[in-house]
């Protein structure tokens, strides 16, 4: 006479369907994805933002001001992130307002998909040319906000895209980036005369310096303090 069937719960991994593996490394995958969503309005703007650390380069971002959104959509496509930003602000005043507070709930978005730091390489570093221009930067996601920006644009630099995003503008936005997400950026222009390649190749360098950042190479807190915070 033949035994009981064994319950679900006595089934061993072997008896499992090819459904059933499917299903629970779809949800490892989930777990360990880095991804954030987040929203902040304000009675000057109302921004959201989405971001998943381990992308393919895809954005979808409206701010109102076109060149900012083309800056954005590079730093997604460079960096291997997906990155969806809709803003909306008090344009007919001014795009600053915009601007930083994009760079805001960005940054909260990257802090809280950035999760504990555990298994990351913490440190990027780039030179990217763009014709006539080179910008380098470094970064380290080390839980401490410091920006050093130093790009050195003409002097007659005017508003780029319509409505015109003011080429200063660029620094505010790393600066609120920086500062909510809590890392190190240095940004600077080694040689360069447009101001549209000089903006364009920060922002790429920035990408590739977080892109190389963000990979996994172990599992622990990459410090001797046993945290990045």
């Amino acid at each position: 006479m033949s035994g009981p069937n064994p319950s679900p719960a006595d089934a061993s991994p072997a008896d499992a369907s090819p459904a059933d593996a499917s299903r629970a490394d779809a949800s490892r995958a989930d777990a360990s994805r880095r991804s954030a969503t987040l929203k902040r309005a304000t009675k000057e703007t109302s921004v959201s933002v989405r971001i998943d650390l381990d992308g393919s380069g895809e954005a979808e971002i409206s701010t109102g001001l076109p060149f900012f959104d083309h800056m954005l959509a590079q730093l997604a496509r460079h960096g291997l992130m997906e990155l969806e930003v809709e803003a909306e602000g008090d344009l007919a005043v001014d795009a600053h307002h915009t601007v930083e507070d994009t760079g805001i709930v960005l940054g909260q978005a990257l802090r809280e998909a950035l999760g504990d730091k555990s298994g990351l390489r913490r440190f990027g570093s780039v030179a990217v040319p763009l014709d006539e221009a080179l910008v380098e930067v470094a970064l380290d996601l080390s839980g401490r906000p410091y920006l050093a920006y130093s790009v050195a644009l003409p002097r007659d630099a005017s508003p780029l895209g319509s409505p015109g995003f003011e080429p200063q503008l660029a620094e505010e936005f790393w600066r609120a980036l920086v500062v909510s997400a809590g890392f190190t950026l240095h940004v600077r222009s080694l040689a360069g005369r447009n101001t549209h390649h000089l903006l364009e190749a920060s922002f790429k360098a920035v990408a590739l310096a977080f892109r190389d950042a963000l990979r996994r190479e172990g599992t622990g807190v990459p410090s001797t303090k046993g945290a990045l915070s």
